[in-house]
């Protein structure tokens, strides 16, 4: 077994935010292979880099550590589509959007197209069908509490490189259409790294039989959100974010139909409002808490963001973030 040793902490200085929520994010990552560098005392040793054997090689060892290395929750793998199609690897994320990952071992024009063919189809399908194959597919502690959120699936595509028609696709397609680079090194270690993420939140026109029973509406808005909890933890909330965006440049905003996330290579926080309270759901570590305000949800449900803190005043502001901070780090 690979030790995952996520490249997203060796890039520095190489992502920008661009925009944040409602509806429209762009985030334009410069291509650029970053060594990395093992440390003995005070000598550092370049890695070398291995090739990789098979295609399917690279496949099971990301969807044996879907969870850790993407917040996502395996569906199937291989799975057929009824138009004789086969999916890579079919998931759930995190924030319960459809996910299609397709894999390449070196650089292919078709990776991109065989996704959008996917993506099509799942499309043309109904979110009954993908909530079904949550229920049977993951425990039932994690699926009773995954909402489907059907008008954003996600193509995420993960290969040793790409082209630059692979890489212009990506920037001008209003679609959740994500990239990766693997590397694979010396002494079992594999980075994962974003390439170019073109991500804008999929509303297209619904049809009759979805104005009919499946009305697509948008996520809220960051004010949306705000508007729920009282003005003094409204106020609280403006300050603290302005906070997290400050933590780093590779910080993004997003909002689902049910909470707000912040998110670096992970999600490292995800917010639920209510009127008297703000509920922050952070990483499952052990945190430096000399005012006991976290607490654990139980294992059993499966959350990856499995630590909760409750803002109910103003005065916990920067107790929290301190908080936040230290989940933060746990994705870097």
């Amino acid at each position: 077994m690979y030790r995952c040793e996520c490249a997203h902490s060796a890039v520095l200085g190489q992502r920008r935010f661009i925009s944040s929520c409602p509806s429209v994010r762009r985030m334009r990552y410069r291509e650029a292979i970053v060594p990395i560098f093992r440390l003995a005392g005070d000598k550092a040793t370049k890695l070398t880099t291995l090739a990789l054997g098979k295609e399917r090689e690279l496949q099971r060892l990301v969807e044996a550590n879907l969870l850790e290395m993407l917040d996502m929750h395996l569906l199937a793998s291989e799975y057929v589509t009824t138009a004789k199609g086969r999916i890579d690897t079919l998931a759930v994320d995190t924030s319960g959007a459809p996910v299609i990952i397709e894999y390449k071992k070196s650089q292919n024009e078709n990776i991109i197209n065989q996704g959008l063919s996917y993506l099509r189809w799942l499309k043309a399908q109904k979110s009954e069908f993908f909530q079904m194959l949550i229920q049977q597919k993951l425990p039932a502690a994690v699926a009773k509490d995954m909402k489907v959120d059907w008008p954003n699936p996600r193509v995420v595509c993960i290969a040793e490189s790409y082209n630059k028609f692979d890489l212009d696709t990506v920037e001008v397609l209003p679609l959740r259409l994500e990239l990766f680079r693997y590397r694979m090194y010396e002494t079992g270690i594999l980075s994962l790294e974003p390439v170019t993420v073109s991500e804008q939140e999929s509303t297209p026109a619904p049809s009759r039989s979805q104005v009919r029973d499946e009305p697509l509406l948008a996520p809220p808005s960051v004010e949306d959100f705000a508007k729920l909890t009282s003005p003094e933890l409204r106020e609280a909330f403006f300050q603290l974010r302005d906070l997290i965006m400050a933590l780093d440049e590779n910080v993004t905003e997003r909002c689902t139909t049910y909470y707000l996330a912040y998110r670096a290579s992970k999600n490292f926080a995800e917010l639920i409002f209510r009127r008297e309270s703000i509920t922050f759901h952070m990483r499952s570590i052990d945190y430096v808490d000399p005012q006991r305000l976290v607490s654990k949800i139980p294992d059993s449900y499966g959350w990856t963001l499995s630590r909760r803190v409750v803002m109910t005043k103003p005065a916990q502001l920067e107790a929290i973030f301190d908080l936040i901070q230290q989940s933060y780090k746990d994705v870097l």
